[in-house]
């Protein structure tokens, strides 16, 4: 969880002036409404994940469980961003600079950790 607190941490000094700057320069309303979704599904999906994991962690047929547990959650995100997409209420390439800022950060947190121990 530490490196999840650190990854929302970091990911705001990058998403609030991005979102800030797109509704400046871009669309008012769906490219800053994109990389704010973007940004919240992968933070959502990274903390889930990490709870899924921990709570799993020494019990028997905990394979079977995470394995149903991941699928559901991404069938639910595949849902949520099908839709948004599909009603045209976010901007895609807003969106996939959010999932972008996420996904780099958990990287970069992940090799600091694994660097110090």
């Amino acid at each position: 969880m530490e490196i999840l607190k650190s990854v929302i941490k970091r990911s705001m000094f990058i998403i609030v002036p991005a979102v800030v700057a797109a509704a400046f320069f871009f669309e008012p309303r769906k490219v800053p409404l994109g990389i704010f979704m973007g940004w919240l599904f992968g933070i959502l999906n990274f903390r889930q994940l990490a709870r899924n994991v921990e709570g799993l962690v020494g019990t028997e047929k905990a394979t079977l469980k995470l394995v149903f547990l991941s699928m559901t959650r991404l069938l639910a995100l595949i849902a949520a961003i099908f839709f948004l997409i599909y009603f045209k209420v976010v901007n895609v390439l807003g969106l996939l600079f959010g999932f972008t800022v996420v996904f780099i950060l958990i990287l970069v947190e992940g090799a600091k950790v694994g660097k110090s121990q």
